[in-house]
């Protein structure tokens, strides 16, 4: 075999001045340049030279070639039922029970129920803003797979429906701004959970999310870190929009949770557009999951709208990432039938046909509808009862927040800073003199004291 000599030099820095014979270098170190710098040679053959650059893990290349973009066609989807809501792939079944399927499909019409209520009673002038959320939602009893097993086994960070564990009044109330401990006296905007459970427990536990969704990741990553110094045991998992991860807090979340090892979850559900931007005006990569290998984090992509890919993908995410204490970033590929919230017309930027062929075509409530009829487990009869029940709960739940007390106008001036500055005392005081001076023309009777 030809064997080709190579140099490997390291540089060596002289000092000022003349060298007395203790400084002198052997012979071989010595080299002749203007620089008057000198290496040190060692022969290997090219066949043993690799990069040794700390930054990459790769091979040296005599070609010039730029990586193209779409070099490599597109992540798969990951699925387990067809769009019949058929099983696919035997071996991918997770075989839940009846009942834990039944609580799947008895809640995901809930949402779905309260988005259809909301924008009649709206045009009534009530309630004045909230989140329709016309998507899919994850599993969330079953979401972990471990409920029961352990207390509080992850933390959320999160925007999502109302979750079965969490009853509709505080989740209506903040939209009709409605003082509840939920809504922390509308510091929050609907649909922006925060807090446990009725009773103070509950199978997870959601952190306070953010209006400005990315705000979330690196907070996130934060409370994972701390999981992972206490030894927990636990992880988190951080909803977030395909829009959200174009922000700059999505990298910052991204790069932290990679490089500090942390065991969460990043679940991006892309429904197709960032309120009214198109995916296509989002990024010219192939979506989220795509970026995952870029920062070093495990990465899958399923089809959103089939909640037993969901699921699994969900479930062996949280026990990889406790048990290895690594990162990982699902996107679930999904469409936003409904509009982004009640202020949005989502017709400006899309057409009738497109939210039609979704709603009819392939929807995650009826896929997995159509599971439970092919198995014997559910039927029309129970389809309609269903419904029933589930808006005449929607609807008693509005009206109970509509009765329900507004928050103090003292609350303007709380949970800002332990200690009030003094030009929030003197807004205190100006308000107090003006409703006592005016408080007949306002009605103070539908507040709380």
């Amino acid at each position: 075999m030809h064997r080709t000599r190579c140099v490997r030099v390291t540089p060596v820095v002289l000092r000022g001045g003349d060298m007395s014979e203790s400084d002198a270098l052997p012979p071989h170190l010595v080299l002749s340049s203007p620089q008057r710098v000198l290496r040190q040679q060692q022969e290997f053959t090219s066949l043993e030279e690799k990069p040794q650059f700390p930054g990459a893990s790769a091979d040296f290349v005599d070609k010039l070639d730029f990586i193209q973009p779409n070099v490599i066609s597109g992540i798969p989807i990951y699925r387990v039922m067809d769009r019949q809501g058929q099983i696919i792939n035997p071996d991918e079944d997770p075989q839940l029970a009846q009942e834990q399927v039944l609580s799947l499909q008895t809640h995901d019409p809930l949402p779905q129920t309260i988005a259809g209520s909301v924008p009649s009673t709206r045009g009534k002038g009530r309630p004045p803003w909230c989140f329709p959320h016309v998507e899919p939602a994850p599993p969330w009893p079953e979401m972990t797979g471990y409920r029961g097993r352990q207390p509080e086994p992850s933390l959320q960070f999160t925007r999502l429906p109302q979750p079965p564990w969490c009853p509709l009044i505080p989740i209506r109330s903040p939209c009709y701004s409605r003082a509840e401990p939920h809504n922390r006296a509308q510091r929050q905007s609907p649909a922006h959970l925060a807090g446990r459970g009725e009773g103070g427990s509950g199978p997870i536990s959601p952190a306070p999310c953010t209006n400005p969704s990315p705000a979330t990741l690196p907070a996130a990553v934060g409370a994972a870190y701390a999981f992972k110094r206490d030894n927990a045991s636990r992880a988190v998992i951080c909803y977030f929009g395909e829009g959200a991860a174009s922000e700059g807090d999505a990298h910052a979340g991204f790069n932290f949770a990679a490089t500090l090892e942390c065991p969460i979850l990043f679940f991006c559900r892309n429904n197709g557009y960032a309120i009214s931007t198109p995916t296509s005006e989002q990024y010219r990569g192939d979506g989220i999951a795509a970026r995952g290998p870029g920062y070093g984090i495990m990465s899958i992509r399923v089809d959103g709208n089939d909640v037993l890919a969901v699921y699994n993908a969900t479930r062996e995410a949280r026990r990889r990432a406790i048990a290895e204490n690594q990162p990982f970033l699902i996107e679930a590929m999904t469409y936003r039938i409904g509009h982004h919230s009640t202020s949005d017309d989502s017709s400006a930027y899309r057409s009738v046909d497109e939210v039609n062929y979704w709603d009819k075509q392939d929807h995650p409530i009826s896929r997995l509808r159509h599971h439970m009829v092919g198995r014997g487990w559910w039927d029309e009869e129970q389809e309609k009862s269903w419904r029933k029940k589930s808006r005449k709960r929607v609807m008693e739940a509005f009206e109970q927040a509509e009765r329900k007390l507004k928050p103090s106008p003292q609350h303007l001036f709380s949970d800002v800073y332990c200690e009030m500055p003094s030009h929030l005392q003197k807004q205190q005081e100006a308000l107090a003199r003006h409703l006592r001076l005016y408080g007949e023309h306002y009605p103070l009777e539908h507040f709380e004291k």
